[in-house]
């Protein structure tokens, strides 16, 4: 993994991000990716060669090591840093998306003309995109967490594990290297990874609450608006009539008889 990429792609992503977002990737960056590389490959670096059981029978140690460590963590962490970061691609590849139709836009228009106010506003489909990142975000943090809670049965490392595998002979005593450290280092990527998911759940209901009270405000609006006009309406004697009031207060009958008599004054009309 390229860390100097790695880093260019979140400092990308946090000029479009909210609050909670620059939280979330500082939280990412700061006390996962350099734990992760400063520290715990380090801490995991040697854990097969301590991985030490009280038997010498070929092959047993390795067995037992495959069967309580089915995948590392450190190399189970590396995929999750991976998958979490992946949809904040789907947030740049979409202002990059809008930023390429704004040039296309004033090449053809004019520079003065503008297809958005802003590239970067999540307003539109970039707020679904935006809003769509969290959702997988979130999913894949509760995924990792439930594979490593699954694969381990807990997320507690203890220094001792019984193997009765083949070709062990019997039930043998296996040794984990370093065992408090590792679990020290497993609480420390499993509490950032909850945190993480607490700043993603409210990021999710800040951009919904924001766009309630938007709409709710336009609607508010819409309303005065209306309600103005049709006041302003009111106020008029009659707004949407050009005849006189005394012509207006005649019944429609009398009204059609007197027009026809204007039109043909020389025939005679019963009364």
């Amino acid at each position: 993994m390229d860390w100097k990429n790695f880093q260019a792609l979140l400092s990308g992503v946090n000029k479009y991000s909210t609050a909670f977002g620059r939280i979330w990737l500082s939280v990412v960056f700061v006390f996962r990716v350099l734990v992760y590389v400063v520290a715990a490959e380090r801490v995991w670096g040697d854990e097969q060669k301590d991985f030490d059981c009280n038997t010498r029978q070929p092959g047993c140690p390795n067995v037992c090591y495959d069967q309580f460590f089915p995948i590392s963590h450190v190399r189970l962490w590396a995929l999750q840093l991976i998958f979490v970061t992946c949809p904040s691609l789907l947030v740049v590849m979409h202002v990059a998306y809008r930023k390429e139709r704004e040039r296309k836009h004033r090449v053809k228009h004019g520079m003065e003309a503008k297809l958005y106010e802003n590239t970067g506003k999540k307003h539109g489909g970039l707020w679904w995109t935006y809003l769509l990142s969290l959702f997988f975000k979130t999913g894949i943090e509760i995924a990792f967490l439930y594979l490593l809670h699954f694969i381990y049965d807990s997320f507690y490392l203890p220094r001792l594990v019984k193997c009765n595998s083949k070709p062990c002979p019997n039930q043998v005593d296996c040794y984990i290297g370093r065992p408090t450290e590792k679990k020290v280092f497993t609480y420390f990527m499993v509490g950032a990874s909850a945190f993480c998911i607490v700043l993603n759940i409210c990021e999710i209901m800040y951009l919904i609450f924001k766009r309630i009270s938007r709409v709710a405000r336009q609607m508010k609006r819409q309303t005065r608006i209306t309600v103005s006009h049709h006041n302003d309406c009111k106020n008029n004697a009659c707004c949407n009539c050009h005849l006189p009031m005394n012509r207006l207060d005649i019944k429609p009958s009398l009204r059609i008889k007197e027009d026809m008599r204007a039109s043909a004054p020389n025939l005679s009309w019963a009364p």
